[in-house]
């Protein structure tokens, strides 16, 4: 192995030569304190920011071993490292003589959610740390490689003055707050237990007592200027016991159908968005430490204009005009039948809650006004109101209405009804029920059981990431957009995406099961399972050729819900 001498003076003897030239810095080089191991450079025209991973070994770094002793706490602190390497790099930018500053280091940065990630990697024997690093270089107009040539003043600064800054600030034991460590870890650790125990209580979502569920406006980042404590009356709460904290007191939601009664600008909004996002963990801080929901927890809104293919919506809608609701395609969906396929979609692949509130719902998908139905022509729909007993008693499932106007006809049929008002919470079931209120209208009887027995097998040729000569062409244009080959993957609808690595991810991995199991005639809820099953034993790092620190583990929720709006995607056929 080379060393860090030889690196030097292989900078010195590139300056001012084309960019190209860098590839001489690939290989592993030992940095005494660490190896910097640089696989490939691409000398593309955009690959200036080849990827380079740090390895640190444990005899150095001297990270404690019960804060990585269990996957879970392994992952956490594997995601708090991301975290001190994105700050210690965002902290050393290099001004031009226009002002701009350059990160030369370029890490994942995290959200509010942990999540396992490719950034860090955490052994017994080391710490890789996957990173960006964008290689200086100046522009000259003399006809050298696209214009570029080596910047070796500049490069030497990054490689021996930012870098070892970064890396010994971030991952060294001696320069980390172990007490920060230890409360990260074990916060991640105590919901983990948590959700663990929920099934065994009943319950499907716990809302810790203090919380803070308010958000800055379309934001995932607690909004402190205008944030109330939630409280839950004393008779409500429920007390669960954590391997660190010692107990957590709070709301337990029960398993069933619960209607979440309030205004959306009195707390009901957010309150709803907490449970959502309660099926990932979420860092010290944030707020929402102790709000944790089942992980098979969608929630469901309607997303008028998206693809559906080959989907059996008979629950909700026994006639089409031009088609067969058993087996549903559209390009373009309005509100009613787009949300309708998405709850459809979601227990195809496994989901046993759908969260769904009215300020992001088709009314009609919702409910049907009792008061005026018999004053109607009949119609081919049943609402979620219509079908919501149905489907809790005979698919097991749970369903968490939330609303003010249009959950009416829920009350007379739901198990517990709750009142938020300013984050206050209280159980009204009594009162909601003594009200008398009219049943949803009677729908056309449907057998759902077959429903979900249904299988639909994909088309490989119809997921196609190439465009013109190059085969692969998948990236994230924000949170909630895919650049699957010439198709954008509209995902606006998707509420539980989390960080824009998971979006990456999403894309990566539509590709990745094409390759490994498209091809082989999996049925789709067959294929997620085995995707899983490689996620969890062969890691993130598996489903790409190159080492990448951008990826995150996204849920199977939202990679079918990607899959499933794919303009291209088609389905070869459908099975009951």
């Amino acid at each position: 192995m080379k060393d860090r001498k030889e690196f030097y003076n292989l900078l010195a003897e590139i300056d001012g030569k084309p960019f190209a030239e860098y590839e001489k810095i690939i290989g592993d080089f030992d940095f005494a304190r660490y190896v910097i191991k640089c696989p490939r450079i691409d000398i593309t025209p955009d690959g200036v920011s080849p990827v380079f991973v740090i390895r640190v070994p444990q005899s150095i770094a001297e990270l404690p071993g019960h804060l990585y002793d269990s996957p879970v706490r392994r992952t956490a602190l594997e995601d708090m490292l991301t975290r001190n390497l994105s700050e210690a790099a965002a902290q050393i930018a290099h001004f031009n003589e226009s002002g701009w500053a350059r990160r030369n280091i370029l890490v994942a940065e995290p959200g509010q959610k942990i999540l396992p990630r490719t950034s860090v990697v955490v052994t017994k024997e080391y710490i890789d740390a996957c990173i960006r690093i964008a290689l200086p270089y100046k522009v000259f107009a003399g006809g050298a490689e696209n214009g570029r040539i080596v910047d070796s003043e500049m490069a030497r600064k990054v490689f021996f003055d930012d870098l070892p800054a970064v890396i010994s600030g971030s991952l060294f034991c001696c320069n980390l707050n172990l007490a920060e460590a230890e409360n990260f870890v074990n916060t991640m650790e105590d919901a983990d237990r948590v959700r663990q125990t929920l099934a065994t209580l009943g319950l499907v979502s716990f809302v810790g007592e203090g919380s803070l569920l308010g958000r800055e406006r379309d934001s995932d980042l607690p909004d402190y200027d205008n944030i109330e404590p939630f409280e839950v009356e004393e008779s409500a709460q429920i007390e669960i016991g954590v391997p660190n904290a010692g107990s957590v007191r709070g709301l337990g939601i029960p398993a069933g159908l619960t209607v979440i009664l309030g205004d959306a600008a009195k707390g009901r909004k957010d309150f709803m968005d907490a449970l959502a996002s309660g099926v990932f963990n979420h860092i010290p801080g944030d707020g929402r430490e102790s709000v944790i929901t089942v992980a098979d927890a969608v929630q469901i809104s309607m997303d008028r204009g998206r693809c559906i293919q080959e989907i059996n919506i008979t629950p909700f809608l026994l006639e089409v005009e031009g088609g067969d609701p058993a087996s549903y395609s559209t390009d373009s969906a309005d509100s009613f039948t787009s949300q309708a396929a998405s709850a459809i979609e979601a227990l195809e692949v496994g989901a046993r809650v759908l969260i769904v509130d009215e300020n992001s719902s088709a009314p009609a998908f919702l409910t049907t006004d009792a008061r005026v139905a018999g004053l109607l022509d009949e119609t081919p729909r049943a609402s979620l109101a219509q079908r919501a007993r149905q489907m809790v008693d005979e698919l097991g499932i749970s369903l968490i209405i939330g609303g003010e106007n249009l959950v009416a006809e829920y009350i007379p049929i739901a198990d517990t009804i709750l009142k938020v008002e300013d984050f206050q919470v209280t159980d009204i079931t009594e009162e909601a029920k003594a009200l008398e209120l009219s049943l949803p209208p009677e729908a056309p009887a449907v057998n759902l059981g077959p429903m979900l027995a249904r299988s639909r097998w994909i088309m490989p040729s119809s997921i196609d990431a190439a465009v013109g000569r190059i085969d692969v062409v998948i990236e994230a244009l924000d949170l909630k957009a895919i650049q699957f080959g010439r198709s954008v993957i509209e995902l606006d609808a998707i509420t539980q995406i989390a960080d824009e690595n998971q979006t990456r991810t999403i894309g990566l991995l539509l590709y990745y099961a094409k390759l490994r199991y498209m091809q082989e005639g999996y049925p789709l809820r067959e294929m997620l399972d085995m995707i899983d099953r490689d996620l969890s034993g062969e890691g993130l790092a598996s489903i790409t050729r190159d080492r990448r620190g951008d990826l995150a583990r996204p849920r199977r929720y939202e990679l079918a819900a990607a899959l499933n709006r794919l303009p291209t995607f088609r389905v070869s056929h459908a099975t009951e």
